[in-house]
């Protein structure tokens, strides 16, 4: 016999519309008020996501062929491959994620978007701060610190643009009118109010008045292990949690596994980024608390992946017609694999061959593309159908996205993870001179830039369905298509159930 729920923990478990009072009317009503913000945002990341696709083909060819494009100094490896960090993480990954954060909360709050001059405010401060930013890596002046390189001058642009955006979120919430939280509600929230904590004091103490030696790469690794865990990850998650049972039409399996593994996260999560200084002039407790607190992420890894895996049970046939499944179902794989990896990463053994390799580079792209990007993507093929109230014009171009987006990042990260560990072992080895330790990396390294162009691929399917979508909403054929209200496949119609 199923043990009786409350209608609290109810109302966490499922997204529902007009059972919480949302009528098919109130939906459209605030589907139409996201549409310009919201827009604004996806059509700025998908930009700045081609911008840094073609950024990191060039540093990655140039890994295996140093001379290419080699009389050009704003293209060279330190500055091309600084600007694809940053127009991957600051431009494509934070501008989807704040998109899906607007339409997220004005659809859980039930109420249309407020103050859409300060959002679309905050969206042009962000791109002309990241303009700016990435135009001075190019030039030369970057700070040097790892996913902090964004001179100085363009920061307090970026963060003036944030603040507003968290101002917003907070705002929103306190007029919300369905007074039941949902899960996701939970990891939004929190990954607005810790996301300025975390990058304001990075920039304090590695930019505007930098601390003394050391401690330097202590800060650095706390900001840049965070900025996905407690940034990128809760923003993930949420999608998850909300994606997943409105797709398939039933609740999150269980409300107490999330419960655990929402304060799991949060508790062990902001330890972490000490692993990565195995080995260096740190105290060793320091250190051993970062282990520890890397092996605990177990907790709400399993957790969380019990509760998605038993969500889905009975539902797997829907990933065939589902193009928002597919990929919400693959970035929710990702996110166990690339956290155990994360784990087996910290512990001494492992990491003292392991870092400082091309497996640092795989594992952060299992994180950053496998999970959260991928996320993303599915994230987009729901909203985006709803608030433009059309369809998506090509079922192909979906496919194409998909498949080369997921082999395609497959191929990158497991070739790239075992060359990374040959990589390690060889330098540990005093005998084998450093030359031919760059010439055991090179086939994966040209194998790198092979399935970078397939991901590219993909990038440029999904940007062409986008286009293509827009045309047909803003162009000759502006009357909405008839509501889609049963089945699978309404997670593609304008509004869904």
């Amino acid at each position: 016999m199923s043990t009786p729920v409350s209608p609290g923990v109810l109302a966490a478990l499922s997204p529902r519309d007009s059972e919480e009072g949302g009528t098919q009317a109130q939906l459209a009503e605030i589907d139409a008020s996201c549409r310009g913000s919201v827009l604004l945002f996806f059509l700025s990341g998908m930009v700045w996501l081609l911008i840094g696709t073609v950024l990191a083909l060039v540093a990655s060819y140039k890994l295996h062929a140093p001379d290419f494009l080699g009389n050009a100094e704003w293209l060279t490896f330190g500055r091309v491959r600084t600007a694809h960090l940053n127009a991957a993480i600051y431009g494509f990954s934070a501008e989807i994620a704040v998109g899906v954060i607007l339409w997220l909360m004005c659809r859980l709050c039930r109420v249309p978007l407020m103050a859409q001059a300060v959002i679309n405010s905050a969206a042009v401060f962000w791109n002309v701060g990241l303009a700016i930013g990435i135009g001075g890596i190019l030039a030369g002046d970057t700070t040097g610190v790892e996913y902090l390189e964004l001179p100085k001058y363009s920061t307090p642009i970026l963060f003036l643009a944030f603040a507003l955006i968290a101002v917003w979120t907070i705002v929103i919430f306190r007029f919300r009118r369905e007074k039941h939280l949902y899960v996701s509600q939970w990891y939004i929230l929190a990954a607005v109010l810790w996301f300025p904590w975390l990058y304001s004091t990075a920039q304090l103490l590695l930019v505007m008045d930098p601390a003394r030696g050391a401690v330097q790469a202590a800060v650095n690794w706390w900001f840049a292990h965070n900025v996905l865990g407690l940034w990128f990850t809760p923003v993930g998650l949420a999608s998850i949690y909300y994606f997943l049972p409105k797709v398939i039409g039933r609740p999150i399996h269980s409300y107490y596994l999330s419960v655990l593994g929402f304060w799991t996260l949060a508790l062990f999560y902001n330890w972490n980024g000490f692993h990565h200084l195995v080995g260096g002039p740190f105290p060793a407790w320091m250190i051993t608390i970062s282990i520890v607190a890397s092996v605990m992420m177990i907790i709400p890894v399993v957790a969380t992946a019990i509760n998605h895996h038993f969500t889905m049970i009975g539902h797997f046939g829907k990933l065939k017609y589902s193009p928002t499944l597919r990929f919400i179902v693959f970035g929710a794989m990702s996110y166990t694999v690339s956290s155990l990896q994360g784990v087996l990463s910290a512990v001494r053994w492992f990491s003292e061959t392991a870092h400082f390799t091309h497996h640092t580079v795989a594992h952060a792209h299992w994180g950053m593309y496998a999970f959260f990007a991928m996320t993303m993507f599915g994230s987009m093929y729901y909203i985006l159908p709803r608030i433009t109230q059309r369809e998506w014009p090509s079922e192909r171009l979906i496919s194409l996205h998909f498949w080369c987006t997921a082999i395609g990042v497959i191929l990158y990260v497991v070739p790239l993870s075992w060359g990374g560990w040959l990589q390690g072992k060889a330098m540990l080895d005093a005998q084998i001179p450093f030359l031919d330790v760059v010439k055991v990396t090179l086939p994966y390294l040209k194998f790198r830039t092979v399935t970078g162009v397939i991901l590219a691929v993909g990038h440029v399917a999904f940007f062409a369905n986008i286009c293509w979508l827009l045309v047909r909403t803003f162009g000759p054929y502006r009357q909405p298509e008839p509501m889609i209200l049963a089945g699978v496949r309404s997670e593609a119609a304008p509004v869904g159930k």
